[in-house]
């Protein structure tokens, strides 16, 4: 990344700052989604102090290449000065105004954006502070849009098997991963699963693609027909599925889904939150797989990680009933629309067309694909999929068998070995086990082949060492 600014950091190594920051963060801070009994005086937390393009530096000056964008999310990279300003500008004009019955220029100028760049006729944005909470309005849209079309027995939601889509606690009923549910339960009632798209796992039609992809979206049919049509409101599916590895769908898998929503009066809700913004070569997941949802939720990618911002794009047949009269949608968010991220995610937005990314993306992402392929001559290597610049490598103990690992074997190669050898590597990226054991990369869709060879001469050297170990 260039820039005309010059850049000031502290020397975290030099000063023994770097160590007391590890050690307040061990004390004080309550990080997300962490075994806090991890970190030890003897096992230090570690501290990303600064970015630029695709690489992070810890506390003690190591460099790391950012193979997941953060958490999906940096699609431009790291130190972008100009969003920065964005952000800087619009505080000093006005820092602060709530979308309740109120409206500022930032948001309507993304309203107005967002409308003309998402498919179809999803022309109505209700913005959110990130990806639960758009997740959350759309269930909360899809339950108030049938009571008032006199339909409030229509509350049931589908989602598919191993699937995240947030850990609000409507949200956390449409994710379907036990591990984060189970402490919560019980949930919110009405949310069926359904089997997802993982050709390689495949337990009908593993032989044919096409087939199995008919299967899978049927499953819908026949789940909505279980479940009663007139009880269904909503199916909940992402482009590529995220936990469990990068599930893309199966040729007509889409197509079929839409004609049996449409058949039923059910809403697709596309979720969107990590496809959206490029991760998949167009600006949202649907359109890459050409299908027309009812509903696209966004957030992560739409500021590449410079400010919180979240949305739902909202179909005109959805937002019809509320248009007249005293109708309102009951819901809402404080930090909604925030002015400074709105500003942010409007230049984010420039930067795109400007830098043209997602040509970028279209224009590398075979190379991509084909380097982690090489990877499967390594028998820990059963399965690479995903799309764009979203992919996962599903490990496993017996690649003529597919032979997984069990509970105690996953542990010992996830958190035991690969997640830290890979950080130690120089690579930030997800070992995961949220279905079957999967590297997962999503790095920032600035990189190109240098940056691609380097992920993949790394995940070479962690792997071999791992398959020795085996």
């Amino acid at each position: 990344m260039t820039s005309e600014h010059e850049t000031h950091t502290v020397d975290f190594a030099s000063d023994g700052w770097g160590d007391q920051l590890s050690e307040r963060a061990r004390q004080h801070l309550w990080m997300h989604f962490t075994r806090l009994g991890t970190y030890t005086e003897q096992h230090e937390v570690p501290v990303i102090v600064r970015g630029e393009g695709a690489y992070v530096w810890d506390q003690h000056g190591k460099r790391y290449l950012d193979g997941l964008a953060g958490l999906f999310v940096s699609q431009l990279g790291h130190g972008r000065y100009e969003l920065g300003e964005a952000a800087a500008k619009q505080a000093g004009e006005l820092a602060y105004f709530p979308l309740w019955t109120y409206a500022h220029p930032r948001a309507i100028e993304l309203a107005d954006r967002l409308a003309e760049l998402a498919p179809g006729d999803l022309n109505r944005v209700f913005f959110t502070s990130g990806g639960s909470e758009a997740v959350e309005s759309a269930l909360k849209l899809a339950r108030q849009y049938f009571r008032v079309k006199g339909q409030p027995w229509r509350y049931k939601v589908i989602s598919r098997d191993i699937a995240y889509h947030g850990t609000s606690m409507g949200a956390l009923a449409i994710t379907s991963i036990p591990s984060i549910r189970t402490p919560f339960e019980p949930l919110m009632p009405g949310a069926v699963k359904v089997p997802n798209t993982n050709f390689y796992r495949a337990p009908e039609h593993a032989d044919d693609l096409e087939a199995f992809g008919r299967w899978a979206a049927d499953e819908i049919d026949r789940t909505i027909e279980r479940e009663g049509p007139e009880t269904v409101a909503a199916v909940y599916l992402e482009p590529v599925q995220n936990a469990g590895g990068c599930f893309p769908p199966p040729p007509g898998y889409f197509e079929r889904v839409r004609e049996i929503c449409d058949r039923h009066g059910v809403l697709l809700v596309s979720d969107e939150v990590i496809c959206a913004f490029g991760r998949l070569g167009e600006y949202f997941g649907s359109q890459v797989f050409g299908y027309q949802p009812d509903v696209i939720t966004v957030a992560k990618g739409l500021t590449s990680g410079y400010a919180p911002l979240g949305a739902m794009i909202a179909s005109d047949k959805l937002v019809e009933p509320f248009l007249d009269g005293t109708a309102s949608f009951a819901h809402g968010f404080t930090f909604a629309g925030h002015p400074v991220s709105c500003a942010v995610a409007l230049a984010n937005i420039d930067i795109f067309e400007r830098e043209h990314i997602l040509d970028h993306v279209r224009k590398n992402r075979d190379y991509f694909r084909s380097s982690l392929e090489s990877l499967y001559d390594l028998s820990i290597v059963g399965d690479v999929r995903g799309e764009g610049y979203f992919y996962g490598i599903e490990l496993v103990k017996d690649k003529a068998t597919k032979e997984s690992f069990d509970d105690e074997e996953s542990e010992r190669l996830l958190r035991g070995f690969l997640s830290g050898a890979l950080f130690d590597a120089g690579l930030v990226c997800r070992a995961d086990d949220r279905g079957d054991p999967v590297i997962q990369l999503s790095p920032p869709l600035i990189c190109g082949h240098e940056e691609i060879d380097l992920m993949t001469e790394i995940l070479r050297g962690v792997l071999a060492e791992a398959q020795r170990r085996i």
